[in-house]
């Protein structure tokens, strides 16, 4: 026979506990063990009043906030939902069963205000990369830096031609994107990273580069630049630029030397691709730095017209010459040439006037030059560096920064920005970085065997 539903009277008291209900094997309860926020409150301290009514717990915000970033959830709209429908959210936000759930406006407000003005989110970050090194996840010893595209929440239909006079100053009272995109005129990651104009300029998001990277259809980006430390691929540093080649290598430069400030933490040896080896970059990691560069060198010195390559002459660092295959001496005046770091080495017009071998070497030139970078030994030591097993290693090692990459757009769905302008991007990129890592050490550290009853 079929039975009817049963229909229990109601209960006079429940007795009912999240605990008991967010399984030991819950991401967020893992996650849980390595979210200190002790030291929030006192960082925010000076940015609310004394009066007043108490205002919203900001460690139920910046909660939620890692929960969205956790699992993609990419609206705040619909994360205040989903904290308020889903127990285990709520156990990690500490909410219990009665909790409210803040509006989602409330983000925007101390996005914009309380916790850029103290840097909160960087502090989450290195509390995360700290909490990493005291498990034993960072080595500190070989790092791989690297840079992905990240979509701008900017639409080609609304963007503006380069070319065309735009009033930003009265754009910039109506909107906070183009005031960020003012201020960061002048700085190295932004305005002067480069004198390249872009074709197209937006005007919701002016900061962001118009770029073909992909080969494909051009579109509005950023850089999403991380520092990660190859032993368990630990992200160390994160920075947001703009989607060029100068900016994302100003980057690396910006993380190594916050890295070794803020977390005391200086490697041996840095991966990278072959974006990263102009001859400034090599000399600086060599001479200044001390870091092994595991770098291919960006190089265009081979000649594919039979003509003799620069490999072709030998360097006699004691005597600062070069010799030609024919045995003569190139030498140089002294005096920097085009971008102020490169020598010209020429040889005697008498001696190349003469020379058999003058239709394979300068068939159209009076005499032969030959440019020498003055980060030139820097370059040799990164291409001695490319002939060993290390190299190959590190090669190997640094797709684990591509996977990181891999997993932030398509498990954490940041393959397109929300937030807009670079303080916008900043943030985005530094709370999916932590989100990273918080789940990095979840699975890599087991949890501890429960107490026997």
């Amino acid at each position: 026979m079929m039975g009817p539903q049963q229909i229990d009277q109601a209960a006079l008291f429940y007795e009912f506990s999240l605990e008991r209900h967010v399984p030991a094997s819950h991401l967020l309860r893992s996650i849980d063990r390595f979210v200190d926020l002790s030291g929030i409150r006192s960082e925010l301290a000076p940015f609310y009043s004394s009066t007043g009514r108490p205002s919203i717990d900001p460690e139920l915000l910046v909660r939620m906030l890692l929960v969205g970033y956790c699992y993609g959830i990419r609206s705040e709209r619909r994360l205040c939902e989903e904290v308020h429908l889903n127990l285990a959210y709520r156990w990690f936000c500490r909410l219990g069963l009665d909790g409210e759930v803040p509006d989602h406006s409330t983000f925007s407000k101390n996005r914009h205000g309380r916790f850029r003005d103290c840097g909160l989110l960087r502090k989450l970050f290195e509390t995360v990369v700290r909490r990493c090194m005291s498990e034993g996840l960072v080595d500190g010893t070989a790092f791989a830096v690297d840079a992905s595209l990240i979509a701008a929440d900017a639409n080609k239909q609304r963007s503006a031609a380069s070319a065309d006079q735009q009033d930003w100053e009265g754009l910039a009272r109506t909107r906070r994107s183009v005031r960020e995109y003012l201020e960061t005129l002048d700085e190295a990651a932004w305005g002067t990273a480069s004198e390249t104009v872009p074709k197209f300029v937006s005007r919701s998001d002016p900061a962001a580069q118009w770029t073909g990277a992909h080969k494909g259809h051009a579109f509005f980006a950023y850089a999403d630049n991380y520092l990660i430390d190859l032993k368990v691929a630990i992200i160390v540093d994160v920075e947001a630029t703009r989607a060029i080649r100068q900016a994302e290598v100003g980057a690396a430069r910006t993380m190594i030397d916050r890295t070794e400030e803020r977390l005391g933490l200086r490697p041996e040896r840095l991966a990278a691709d072959s974006a990263y080896g102009s001859a400034e970059m090599l000399g600086w990691l060599v001479d200044e730095r001390a870091i092994e560069p595991h770098i291919p060198v960006f190089d265009k010195s081979a000649r594919n017209d039979g003509t003799f390559a620069r490999d072709d002459f030998a360097y006699d660092a004691e005597t600062d010459i070069y010799r030609c295959p024919a045995g003569k001496v190139l030498a140089s005046t002294g005096t920097l040439v085009n971008d102020g770091a490169t020598l010209l080495y020429r040889a005697s017009k008498y001696d190349c006037d003469i020379c058999k071998l003058k239709p394979r070497c300068c068939p159209k030139m009076p005499s032969r030059k030959v440019p020498r970078s003055v980060y030139e030994s820097a370059r040799d030591v990164a291409r001695g560096i490319a002939r060993t097993e290390a190299y190959v290693t590190s090669r190997r090692e640094r797709k684990k920064i591509e996977m990181l990459f891999a997993h932030l757009k398509r498990i954490l769905r940041l393959d397109r920005l929300r937030l807009r302008g670079p303080y916008g991007a900043h943030d985005e990129f530094l709370l999916a970085a932590t989100a990273q890592n918080l789940r990095r050490l979840a699975k890599l550290v087991p949890s501890p065997a429960p107490m026997p009853a």
